[in-house]
């Protein structure tokens, strides 16, 4: 999609830009991001999901292994990176499995993996087994490679399908209780402390985490950790009997949404990241219950945020684009092109429409909010790879 063709070069683009009061941030990147293929691709695609990405500002994204089949050795990891290579529009840095198939009993090839991966996470999974993530905590550290946990005890979060909080207790459902996160990530924080491995928690959720965080890190860990957009902004407070609003973790207690808040702005908290879920329909549109796990947000997080937290005078405008680029680049090694950039017309003000998604997921818990921050462009490789309408006419040479 080379839209502007080399006639125009980045200075006069910028000057262009500056003139309608544009705004030109790095691209941003996002270390968990669910796309599907291979094995899913009614859900998301490559091209769909890394389109909504560039949608919402992104040129890096690391792909989830929850796939078919699980990239739990070169063989089955290369059919992910034939699409991402033919299909990809943005940069793709894929995981690599933890456990063969993620079942959490065996180890995968990590070392035929490790010189392609980002890193190496069952996410979706907790590797419940101490002894095996010692195991892949040594093995990882042999590689130099990280581990990346979905911190979660299904013994502990049990049939429960959101916070065993208020909401949960006075219409009677079962709820999923904070421990099943924050007792994994202890016993992960003690072995990575064993092991020196380094080590990242998967979007946490609860107060204890970031305690236990924020301790882990004054004791000088090699440990960093993510949060969504979501568990940041809301609460169990705001939950409806919707499928929009199941997610796992679940949508927590007011206290520990301002102790995610508190941890971001301490630098507890290293990164966020959206944890893009995206799923048919029809598998979100039955209600809490029946509905399944994961909401979209590759094409929101930006203007949430910026509207909630940087118009809210809660962070700075700064703190914001450290989180969404500079921060999950650094830890992850996750490569930018210089001129690779995107542009935010940060005065645009718009209402959520998921219709309007390039993604193929449209559940979103922001849907109907009022938001600010309208991505107008992304510039990956050498190339446009999102220009809104009205900009595209506009800059035509």
């Amino acid at each position: 999609m080379d839209l502007l063709k080399n006639s125009f070069e980045r200075e006069e683009l910028t000057s262009a830009f500056s003139r309608n009061k544009y705004v030109i941030f790095p691209g941003f990147a996002d270390v968990h991001v669910h796309l599907r293929e291979p094995g899913f691709s009614y859900k998301e695609t490559v091209y769909t999901g890394t389109s909504a990405a560039a949608r919402g500002g992104f040129t890096s994204v690391c792909a989830m292994p929850n796939l078919n089949p699980v990239p739990d050795c070169y063989d089955n990891f290369k059919y992910e990176t034939d699409i991402i290579q033919r299909d990809a529009v943005i940069g793709v840095y894929p995981y690599g499995s933890i456990t063969k198939g993620q079942k959490g009993t065996e180890l995968s090839d990590m070392d035929s993996l490790s010189g392609h991966v980002c890193g190496f996470t069952d996410d979706g999974y907790g590797v419940e087994d101490g002894e095996l993530m010692l195991n892949a905590m040594k093995k990882a550290k042999s590689l130099g490679k990280l581990i990346a946990n979905h911190c979660e005890y299904k013994s502990l979060a049990g049939a429960g399908y959101i916070h065993n909080g208020e909401y949960a207790k006075s219409r009677n459902i079962k709820g999923m209780a904070g421990e099943s996160e924050w007792w994994m990530l202890e016993r992960d924080l003690n072995l990575a402390a064993k092991t020196g491995c380094a080590y990242h928690a998967c979007h946490i959720s609860t107060k204890e985490s970031v305690s236990l965080i924020r301790q882990a890190k004054a004791a000088g860990l090699d440990i960093s950790c993510e949060v969504t957009p979501h568990h940041l902004l809301l609460d169990d407070t705001v939950l409806k009997d919707e499928g929009r609003y199941k997610m796992n973790p679940p949508l927590r207690s007011k206290s520990d949404r301002e102790a995610l808040l508190k941890g971001l702005a301490d630098g507890t908290i290293d990164m966020i990241a959206t944890d893009h879920a995206p799923h048919g329909e029809s598998e979100k549109d039955m209600g809490f219950e029946k509905s399944a796990f994961g909401v979209t947000g590759l094409e929101i997080a930006f203007p949430v945020l910026y509207t909630r937290l940087v118009k809210a005078n809660i962070i700075s405008l700064d703190k914001l684009i450290d989180l969404m680029c500079h921060s999950p680049r650094k830890r992850f090694g996750l490569h930018r092109n210089d001129n690779d950039f995107t542009v935010f017309d940060l005065n645009a003000g718009y209402v959520i429409n998921p219709n309007e998604f390039a993604s193929m997921g449209k559940s979103t818990p922001f849907a109907g909010d009022t938001v600010y921050g309208k991505c107008m462009a992304t510039y990956y490789n050498g190339r446009f790879v999102w220009l809104s309408p009205e900009l595209k006419d506009g800059l035509q040479p």
